[in-house]
C-alpha cells in the first residue's frame, strides 16, 4: 500500500522553528517530485514548496521564501520541510504530496499521492 505519513508538527511560538518529515512506504520516492502544501481553517489548500526527484531543484511560494527549506533523502525514502521564523499566519495543516510524473509544480492536481497532514500552530 502506497502511503505518505507526515510528522513533526506541533505548537510553536512566533519566531520559532519546526522541522516536518514525510515518510513514504510502499513505494520509492526516487521517481517522484515532492511538494508540501498547507491548509488553514476556512481556506483553500495552498502550495508551500516543491523539490525535484534528485533534490537538485527547489522552489517556494513567495510567502515562505527565505524562511522554509524543502529537502529530501531518497536513501531513507524521506522528505522534509524546515520552517524558521514562523508566524501565526503559518498556522495550518501541512501535507506532503508526490507527483509520479516528476513535475515540479504548484498545481495540486499534479500530485497523485497525499499524506493525511500534520498540524502546525504558531501562537504565543
Amino acid at each position: 500500500q502506497m502511503q505518505l505519513v507526515e510528522s513533526g508538527g506541533g505548537l510553536v511560538q512566533p519566531g520559532g522553528s519546526l522541522r516536518l518529515s514525510c515518510a513514504a512506504s510502499g513505494f520509492s520516492l526516487d521517481y517522484y517530485a515532492i511538494a508540501w502544501f498547507r491548509q488553514a481553517p476556512g481556506k483553500e489548500r495552498e502550495f508551500v514548496a516543491a523539490i525535484s526527484r534528485n533534490g537538485g531543484t527547489t522552489f517556494y511560494a513567495d510567502l515562505v521564501k527565505g524562511r522554509f527549506t524543502i529537502s529530501r533523502d531518497n536513501a531513507k525514502n524521506m522528505a522534509y520541510l524546515q520552517m524558521n521564523s514562523l508566524n501565526p499566519e503559518d498556522t495550518a495543516v501541512y501535507h506532503c504530496a508526490a507527483d509520479p510524473l516528476g513535475r515540479l509544480s504548484r498545481n495540486r492536481t499534479f500530485y497523485a499521492y497525499w499524506g493525511q497532514g500534520t498540524q502546525v500552530t504558531v501562537s504565543s
